[in-house]
């Protein structure tokens, strides 16, 4: 998907079907925060929007990154792949649910990323 970015859009089938269940005022805010992450999807720690996730709670996503949509109530999380310059989404989901990061690994895992 191209959405005018430096960087390269990509979502897994899972995260379009995640998207597609929005409603059509979540779809405008996460389109509205997915545009915003994709001036730059890197780390905060290294200037960028996204949110470093980690390996908590036995639930282990190493190397990816997160924007929190918090007036929704939403999350997003998503990879980069630096060698295409590529941003990956894996998950749309309800924020406050920490299910996400479970759902989120085994897509990780099923994919192979």
């Amino acid at each position: 998907m191209n959405w005018g970015f430096n960087w390269k859009l990509e979502f897994l089938p899972d995260a379009t079907e995640d998207f597609d269940r929005l409603d059509g005022s979540q779809k405008k805010r996460v389109r509205k925060a997915i545009k915003r992450t994709l001036t730059n999807p890197l780390p905060r720690s290294k200037g960028g929007y996204g949110i470093e996730l980690g390996n908590t709670g036995g639930v282990n996503l190493t190397g990816c990154l997160e924007i929190k949509l918090r007036g929704e109530g939403l999350r997003a999380i998503y990879k980069l792949i630096h060698t295409r310059t590529e941003m990956l989404v894996i998950i749309i989901d309800v924020r406050e649910d920490e299910q996400v990061y479970d759902v989120a690994e085994e897509r990780i895992t099923r994919y192979g990323l």
